[in-house]
């Protein structure tokens, strides 16, 4: 990825896009410093590295009445802990960068001085390792039937590593329309023995969760995302990003 100006930030935050509500998303994480310098550390500091956190904070314009506007969204996720997932720049294929992690909604704040749009501003604090992978279903994208995804090459998962994977249900259509999606891997890009490696809760409505494997190694190395789709006339927009960490 070349140098890139930041004018289609993506922000995932459980069920809700932020991304036309958004005109600054910041993403960062660091880890505690631990000193252990002594006698024999010849006059320099030496430092471990302790617990590790992430943070995400945004802002925007304000908007509400609506389960998918900025203001409903980060009012129901305040105080909750759930799936956020970032891209630099875009979202719209599989493979995009992504960051994401599971996140505390932290604090929320709106409003400002008479005459100015509507502002809000919100963060959140990471509740789960902060993972860079990729993303393995597009937004954009409209699913109404059963059907699997694009092969990544995320590479195998080492003992002791876990594959995270991250879902975005952001918007459904139909009558009792259900989406059962899961995160499938394979040792070939054709998928000839698939395995089921992790299973999203049954979704019926807009929603984020997010998952990972149990620390055991995985020798497969490539991956996709798949799903069972189920009602009369459904339609689920979606996002999931995957990653090993």
């Amino acid at each position: 990825m070349s140098k890139t100006i930041l004018t289609n930030v993506r922000c995932f935050a459980s069920g809700v896009d932020l991304t036309g509500n958004s005109n600054k998303i910041e993403l960062s994480s660091e880890a505690e410093e631990k000193e252990t310098t002594n006698y024999a550390s010849q006059g320099w500091k030496e430092l471990l590295g302790g617990l590790a956190s992430a943070e995400i904070s945004g802002e925007g314009q304000w908007e509400a009445g609506d389960p998918s506007k900025v203001d409903d969204a980060s009012w129901s996720q305040f105080g909750g802990v759930g799936p956020w997932s970032i891209s630099a720049d875009n979202a719209a294929n599989v493979g995009d960068l992504a960051y994401f992690t599971s996140a505390l909604r932290a604090d929320y704040k709106v409003g400002d001085a008479v005459g100015e749009v509507a502002p809000w501003t919100s963060s959140a604090k990471s509740s789960w390792p902060l993972v860079r992978g990729q993303f393995g279903h597009p937004p954009g994208t409209a699913r109404t039937a059963t059907g699997t995804g694009t092969a990544l090459n995320l590479g195998a998962v080492a003992a002791g590593q876990r594959l995270y994977a991250a879902l975005h249900i952001l918007s459904v259509a139909g009558t009792t329309p259900s989406i059962t999606a899961r995160v499938e891997s394979d040792d070939n890009s054709g998928f000839t023995s698939a395995t089921t490696r992790l299973t999203f809760a049954v979704a019926t409505a807009g929603g984020g969760q997010i998952l990972r494997t149990d620390g055991s190694a995985i020798t497969d190395t490539w991956w996709r995302v798949a799903w069972t789709i189920s009602g009369t006339t459904p339609s689920f927009l979606f996002a999931a990003s995957l990653g090993i960490q």
